[in-house]
């Protein structure tokens, strides 16, 4: 059977020039394939144009919109995951602008549609009384219980992502007076990541009890499924959530409905900043690319918002006088009208 275009440039996108050109991580690329398999799928079930017929010439500007579309109300895809698949199509047709030419007018009429806006979202966060306590609850008397106990203490203390920690391995921990994490975040960037005394210590433990300072291992995953591979996303997942549910069934703690492992990335970044911590070092310590990023948090501390108020024309209100605390009798009226109620 012929390859038709597609295939062809498909085949060269995610097997050349993703890895070896723009050095994206495996995760990436697996989001993106993901994004060209429902594509796929959207082809022949809406357009009815099976995968082995599909060329560049269907794939349009137009029919581009309605499969967005289509994630949104048949696959009950959020605005965000719309965004994320759209910024995967712009991927492959930016490539497509150096790699076939003649049809470059096509190409960037698909890259001209734009992102859909999103909701503000409020950015889910524990205080630090509520990282405390969530950290109180894995039962260290077992071996599971302690290594969740590292894990979430680890997540929160170096605000890692969820897919940098799934790819932490022994070799990456400096101990010294200064104990600190390597980490490869988006786009393959690398920044080192200090811990504090306590966190460090827990995971010498950690480690030292499943022989992870051990030659043989270093390069073994730092928490893994049991069978020295990889921990998933959705293990980490189900191990962090778990707590959470803990946590919000047997405290008085308030705990988002849909709290998630970023949350404790989120709480980290709002805890520094609350320290009074830098800006810019904080964008730094999140491997953010930019600092505009980092300034969401700031946004959402309402300990921050207070301060900042508090600090602008302090003394301005005062305390009110009304007339009915000046007078007794229709004091005593408004009250009585509350009995009645």
């Amino acid at each position: 059977m012929n390859q038709t275009d597609f295939s062809k440039h498909i085949s060269d996108f995610f097997g050349s020039y993703l890895p070896d050109e723009c050095g994206v991580t495996n995760n990436t690329i697996k989001t993106y394939s993901y994004c060209f398999t429902l594509l796929l799928e959207y082809f022949k079930e809406v357009e009815l144009i099976r995968a082995q017929k599909l060329t560049l010439k269907h794939i349009t500007k137009e029919r581009i919109i309605s499969f967005l579309n289509w994630l949104e109300t048949t696959r009950k895809c959020s605005t965000n995951t719309r965004n994320a698949r759209l910024g995967a199509i712009h991927a492959f047709f930016k490539y497509l602008q150096y790699r076939d030419v003649t049809g470059i007018a096509m190409w960037q009429d698909v890259l001209s549609i734009k992102f859909k806006k999103t909701g503000v979202k409020q950015m889910p966060f524990l205080s630090v009384e509520a990282i405390k306590a969530l950290l109180d609850l894995p039962n260290q008397k077992t071996k599971k219980g302690r290594r969740d106990f590292v894990l979430i203490g680890l997540l929160y203390d170096s605000a890692m992502r969820v897919q940098e920690l799934i790819d932490s391995t022994p070799s990456d921990i400096r101990f010294g007076e200064i104990v600190t994490i390597r980490v490869i975040g988006k786009g393959n960037k690398v920044r080192t990541i200090p811990l504090t005394d306590v966190q460090a210590n827990n995971l010498k433990q950690y480690m030292l009890e499943n022989n992870m300072l051990d030659k043989n291992k270093l390069n073994n995953p730092l928490f893994s499924n049991g069978r020295d591979g990889k921990l998933s996303r959705m293990a980490v997942l189900k191990i962090v959530k778990k707590y959470f549910q803990i946590l919000k069934q047997n405290t008085s703690i308030i705990v988002p409905d849909d709290i998630g492992c970023h949350a404790l990335r989120h709480s980290k970044a709002i805890h520094l900043l609350e320290a009074n911590v830098n800006l810019v070092w904080i964008r730094d310590f999140l491997g953010h690319s930019s600092v505009t990023t980092t300034e969401v948090y700031a946004r959402a501390s309402d300990k921050m918002k207070k301060e900042a108020l508090a600090k602008l024309n302090p003394g301005i209100i005062i305390e009110g006088k009304s007339s009915w605390q000046k007078d007794p009798q229709l004091l005593s009226y408004l009250k009585s009208l509350q009995l009645d109620f």
